[in-house]
């Protein structure tokens, strides 16, 4: 199911794991094994959330790599659609 206008999933990091937990970007980073500029770009909105990033946010807070990868693909998506017709492709088809 599409979403309208999908928040990036580094708001929903913040908001739902960072936040309740009193994180800050320092302590989050250095448990997720990450640099503090890694994080903050995602916190941020300026990077994405990788593979490898899915599966340390899922270990670190006992969610799913899957959940955190159906976020970013949502967001992805939905800004890339919003350009389709900007887009010069040429529908193709078998004759």
């Amino acid at each position: 199911m599409k979403m309208h206008n999908p928040p990036h999933p580094g708001e929903i990091l913040r908001e739902l794991c960072l936040t309740p937990l009193d994180l800050t970007v320092t302590a989050a980073a250095r448990a997720l094994g990450v640099s503090r500029k890694t994080l903050s770009g995602i916190l941020n909105g300026r990077a994405g959330i990788s593979p490898e990033m899915a599966v340390r946010l899922s270990l670190a807070f006992g969610t799913t790599a899957e959940s955190w990868m159906s976020q970013q693909v949502q967001y992805d998506l939905w800004h890339a659609e919003r350009s389709r017709k900007k887009l010069h492709v040429v529908r193709l088809s078998a004759a």
